[in-house]
């Protein structure tokens, strides 16, 4: 009874709006009921900037439009798409009139997401190189009979020695020293882990996000367990990019419904 009460409200709310939508006056609560959100939440994106400022009625209240209906569902779905700083940027380019401006925040995004795509390929690779059976070689291990000194690994990674140094106060990398001089030796499953850390890294992981996943590796002999890591980075760049499409379809509906040029 309490469901089949509420869903007639839900009817009721969604013919009302749809009913005001046809006419030229929207009020804040119209917006809001479609997405869930607060009256306040609707004022605070006009004051931000994501709305076009709304014309008031006489006695002060604010007067929304289809257009600001249009603009709210724009960026709601530019947010998850692009995060919700660069989908305020892109929504007060369009409604500043810079929607070359707007665009070029777009292609940005779209950037940054290959880029996160070439990397997530990058980590793939060399989980695929790493052996944990097979001694290290090269620069990494070549310093000392029983593995790489600092400088040699952390030039083999194109990183800083105070970067492994921060890595082994975090648990990821955990050389011992060398009995005569005191210097870090890092063995090959130091090795493997600092090249690991590394990929995480340039991949967006924090430090904190690394550390199970490298503790998994140690207990199970291998990177194996990454694997499952991997699967969920890849559904997430996955989302960002179907999110994309949905949030390009939005804006275009918004910017359709803009008057004048819808460039400059």
């Amino acid at each position: 009874m309490g469901q089949n009460l509420q869903s007639l409200r839900n009817d009721e709310s969604l013919r009302a709006l749809r009913t005001r939508q046809s006419g030229t006056r929207l009020r804040p609560v119209d917006l809001a009921r479609e997405h869930g959100l607060s009256t306040q939440a609707v004022r605070n994106y006009e004051e931000a900037g994501i709305l076009p400022a709304a014309a008031r009625t006489p006695h002060g209240y604010r007067a929304y439009t289809p257009e600001h209906a249009a603009a709210l569902r724009a960026f709601l779905a530019l947010a998850p798409a692009h995060g919700h700083r660069t989908a305020t940027a892109i929504m007060c380019a369009v409604n500043g009139g810079a929607v070359d401006e707007a665009f070029h925040l777009i292609d940005e995004s779209h950037a940054r997401l290959l880029d996160d795509r070439r990397t997530l390929q990058a980590v793939e690779r060399a989980l695929r190189d790493l052996d944990p059976s097979a001694a290290p070689s090269g620069p990494t291990a070549a310093d000392g009979p029983g593995g790489a000194f600092i400088g040699a690994l952390a030039q083999a990674l194109g990183i800083r020695p105070a970067t492994l140094r921060k890595w082994e106060r975090a648990g990821l990398v955990r050389p011992r020293r060398d009995a005569l001089t005191g210097y870090r030796l890092y063995d090959e499953a130091d090795v493997r882990d600092a090249r690991l850390t590394h990929q995480l890294r340039r991949g967006g992981y924090l430090l904190e996000q690394i550390a199970p996943l490298i503790a998994q590796v140690r207990e199970a002999g291998g990177p194996e367990p990454l694997e499952a890591a991997l699967g969920d980075w890849r559904a997430r760049l996955s989302a960002r990019g179907r999110a994309m499409l949905t949030g390009a379809a939005e804006l275009e509906a918004y910017l359709g419904r803009r008057p004048g040029p819808t460039a400059r």
